[in-house]
């Protein structure tokens, strides 16, 4: 018979399922995600992102509006291009933060093996910190988006509300994709200042190879348009940017000749694989992460 044994931590009450099948285990990964979920909550840096990331939307939404005269298609279309950038920086950099000081802060708490005593196993403990993470980005986000969209509905009406969807599906896609990699090097850390000095770094060498890295490598290498489309689109960020542009039915044209190969080879699959790369960024980081920290002998 499945036994219920309940823990106070950090101010939450986490019951897990002392017994053996597969409810128990999801039981208690959805315990350890509801734990996450509200410790980011009461965050500080769950608040300053939130409300960053918001002023900023609203902002850019205005000047959409104003740029546009507050025709609807066109409030909605300026802001899906305007806050790519604003995306680009300040999503992967908050995944990145938060997954990196996930498992590393436990580990120099010293809780890590306080959780690991408990009757569940590294994968449903791994797992549900994921989720709970993830879901407070998307939640952070979904909250800045939905201001933004408020200022644009009131405004301009309902036209092209479509291409800001997409928008918002492909950014929780980014978000989830660098939170697995800020989980990877959470537990390959001893250290969460460590696990955080490698976000950074991971953030940085994704900024700069997105774009001028991409131009810098091209003309140095005097690469060919298929080898810079093939190196553009590892990257999560190039991905995301060329995945929104797609789905906002505009031209990649403007991404120059990369983006006009882009086109013509793939044509309307494009959109797909842009968001399989994502995918295979949410994945595979995950995955690995999982490997190691299930055959780390300690904490």
């Amino acid at each position: 018979m499945t036994t219920l044994s309940t823990d106070q931590f950090h101010g939450h009450e986490i019951q897990t399922h002392a017994g053996p099948g597969h409810t128990s285990r999801m039981y208690c990964t959805i315990a350890f995600a509801k734990r996450e979920f509200f410790d980011a909550l009461s965050s500080r840096w769950f608040l300053l992102y939130t409300v960053a990331f918001s002023v900023l939307s609203i902002g850019v939404s205005y000047m959409s509006l104003a740029g546009s005269g507050s025709q609807g298609f066109a409030g909605f279309g300026r802001t899906t291009a305007g806050l790519l950038n604003l995306i680009m920086l300040v999503v992967p950099l908050m995944a990145l933060i938060a997954g990196a000081g996930s498992i590393a802060g436990e580990r120099e708490r010293g809780t890590l093996l306080y959780l690991l005593a408990q009757p569940i196993t590294r994968t449903e403990l791994l797992i549900g910190k994921y989720i709970g993470l993830g879901i407070a980005i998307c939640c952070s986000m979904g909250i800045g988006f939905g201001l933004s969209a408020a200022v644009l509905a009131f405004n301009a009406g309902g036209v092209g509300l479509g291409s800001f969807s997409m928008l918002i599906v492909f950014t929780c896609m980014l978000a989830l994709a660098m939170l697995s990699l800020g989980m990877l090097l959470s537990v390959l850390s001893r250290r969460s200042g460590i696990a955080t000095g490698l976000g950074l770094f991971s953030w940085l060498t994704l900024v700069f190879l997105s774009d001028l890295g991409l131009m810098a490598g091209t003309v140095l290498f005097k690469l060919r348009v298929q080898e810079v489309f093939a190196i553009a689109i590892i990257n999560p960020l190039q991905a995301f940017k060329m995945g929104v542009i797609v789905n906002m039915n505009a031209s990649l044209d403007v991404l120059g000749p990369v983006g006009s190969y882009a086109s013509r080879t793939f044509g309307d699959s494009l959109s797909w694989i842009l968001a399989l790369t994502l995918v295979g960024w949410i994945v595979f980081p995950l995955g690995l992460a999982l490997i190691l920290f299930c055959k780390r002998g300690g904490i």
